[in-house]
């Protein structure tokens, strides 16, 4: 009977084992976290620019280590902040998103928008307007929502970043949270879009002061300041001025800049330090990457963009920026493999928009550079189309290099819109600046080359863009006199880094042309969801793990 009793209890135990074991082989594999890191105004060319200089666990472990697509391009007309990290997580575009613009006006009302505007949600977190956002002008799905309904919202997706934009968008409609930074508190904030209260880790999170503390560091070079040969040097007439500055040089005396708020932490690199802080809180007290569902981090680093608006491409400023940023890359790789482990999350990095170099810098070497006035345009336009329609303003705004018409003014006029836009492309063709003028309504008849027309097309929403759209000479900018800006289909713009690393990802490299497009379709590959709604990219099979 004994014996009878043994071999029952041995049979039960075997079988749950065999069961435990048939379960857990019938589990789809899937990493436990997958990061996106997307950096804000980060040219294709800085992965190399500054290689040398790098230490050997950031930007160099990722490319060592991963798979980097070298040719990766932005697919759409413009190139701007709200529009890139729309695109990158819908593997859409702005034809289809709807996102047309940081801002953007409604054809309909000829009110403008701002891309992540919503004046029916409050902020949480703080006093101010700051946030009154939510991802409700995007149309389409991210990759985040796709997971969120592929695990029944079992998933937990997360957006951070220090600009309101490059948190939400991101995140998506079903988001757990995003997370913005308000200047005027130095908090971390949300909206009632997302919560009705910060978390108690975020609070205690936000009483660090962090921001106070990284400003009164001041903001000095991290190495000896004759080591930055890639740079200009440490004064020049492409770089702006900080308020309370008389040369754009170092030491930043950040220390100095706070009596206002802390605005001035959003164009140091403290910012970027700061935000991978919040990532990691963020993992630590959300428990992201230790369930039994996949997680999403999409992280946006905002800084660089700040920088690079002020400083320009060639500034010591930008260099060290990235230097620094190589730095907390490589602290935030170290901590994900020992809080998620190493081999158990997927992180790729990318970017929104490149950055042209500075039109007097190009000047004084010897490289054809000039600015283009959308407002100088819009004027004699206007002017133009008075002196046939004897109608005033017709043309709305230039925003975005595109004509937008004033469709009330039109309408209560009764105007024809077809004899408007003939005259605006007679007169634009007139401006030697201008490379290409294209009627959106004919767009298809355009004599313009195949790729910037399918930009073109990509880029324009019929409700949100303009009627006609520019494309300028490749060495004309829409620029201030310091710093850099961006907006247009040139590489310089629109050639982004794309570098993949950790579960699932290949080690190796491709020469072959992806797009930006492509990022949400290979994620979804990856995790074997669907891809979002609006997505038109194709995943990047060379990225990914025969074996997975």
């Amino acid at each position: 009977m004994r014996i009878r009793k043994l071999l029952l209890w041995i049979f039960f135990v075997s079988s749950l084992s065999s069961i435990a074991q048939n379960k857990s082989s019938n589990k789809l594999p899937r990493p436990k976290l997958v990061v996106g890191l997307v950096v804000d105004q980060m040219r294709w060319d800085y992965l190399y620019r500054y290689y040398e200089r790098y230490q050997q666990n950031g930007f160099k472990r990722l490319l060592n280590e991963g798979f980097s697509c070298e040719n990766t391009f932005i697919d759409y007309v413009p190139t701007v902040t709200g529009i890139g990290h729309s695109t990158i997580y819908t593997g859409s575009v702005p034809a289809i998103h709807g996102i047309a613009g940081n801002d953007f006006i409604i054809n309909a009302t000829g009110k403008t928008v701002y891309c992540a505007g919503d004046s029916t949600v409050e902020t949480v977190g703080s006093k101010s307007k700051s946030g009154k956002m939510s991802p409700r002008n995007l149309l389409a799905n991210t990759i985040g929502d796709e997971l969120k309904l592929a695990t029944n919202f079992k998933s937990k997706v997360i957006g951070i970043a220090l600009k309101d934009r490059g948190g939400i968008l991101p995140a998506g409609h079903s988001a757990d949270a995003a997370y913005w930074f308000d200047s005027g508190s130095g908090n971390w904030i949300t909206s009632t879009y997302y919560m009705n209260d910060l978390p108690a880790w975020l609070k205690k999170f936000n009483e660090k002061k962090l921001p106070a503390k990284y400003l009164s560091e001041d903001w000095n070079t991290l190495y000896d300041i004759k080591t930055y040969t890639q740079s200009t040097k440490d004064d020049t007439p492409y770089e702006g001025l900080f308020d309370g500055q008389n040369t754009p040089t170092f030491p930043i005396k950040t220390s100095q800049m706070m009596s206002k708020g802390y605005d001035i932490l959003r164009s140091t690199p403290y910012g970027s330090t700061f935000t991978l802080d919040l990532a990691k809180a963020t993992i630590d007290n959300e428990y992201l990457g230790q369930g039994e569902f996949t997680d999403m981090l999409a992280i946006s680093i905002s800084p660089p963009d700040y920088v690079g608006h002020k400083f320009g491409v060639n500034a010591i400023e930008t260099e060290d920026t990235y230097l620094r940023l190589d730095k907390d890359i490589a602290e935030f790789l170290t901590y994900l493999d020992a809080k998620v482990g190493k081999g158990n999350y997927t992180l790729f990095l990318s970017a929104d928009h490149g950055a042209a170099h500075n039109v007097k810098f190009s000047n004084d070497n010897k490289l054809p550079s000039s600015n283009w006035s959308g407002s100088k345009v819009q004027r004699e336009m206007n002017q133009a189309l008075e002196d046939v329609f004897k109608v005033k303003d017709i043309v709305l705004s230039m925003m975005n290099a595109q004509v937008h018409f004033n469709y009330n003014v039109i309408k209560s006029n009764k105007l024809n819109e077809e004899a408007i836009r003939k005259v605006c492309v007679a007169y634009l063709k007139t401006q030697k600046e201008i490379a290409f003028v294209v009627d959106l309504d004919k767009v298809g008849d355009a004599s313009v080359p195949e790729e910037i027309k399918r930009r073109i097309i990509n880029g324009h929403n019929a409700h949100r863009s303009g009627g006609i759209q520019l494309i300028l000479d490749p060495a004309v900018f829409s620029t201030g006199r310091t710093g850099t800006s961006h907006s247009a289909w040139n590489p310089y713009d629109s050639h982004i880094p794309l570098v993949w690393m950790g579960w699932g990802i290949s080690q190796g490299r491709t020469n072959r042309q992806t797009n930006m497009t492509d990022i949400s379709a290979t994620l979804a590959a990856l995790l074997r969801i669907q891809m979002p709604n609006g997505c038109i990219g194709y995943a990047i099979n060379e990225v990914l793990k025969k074996d997975n």
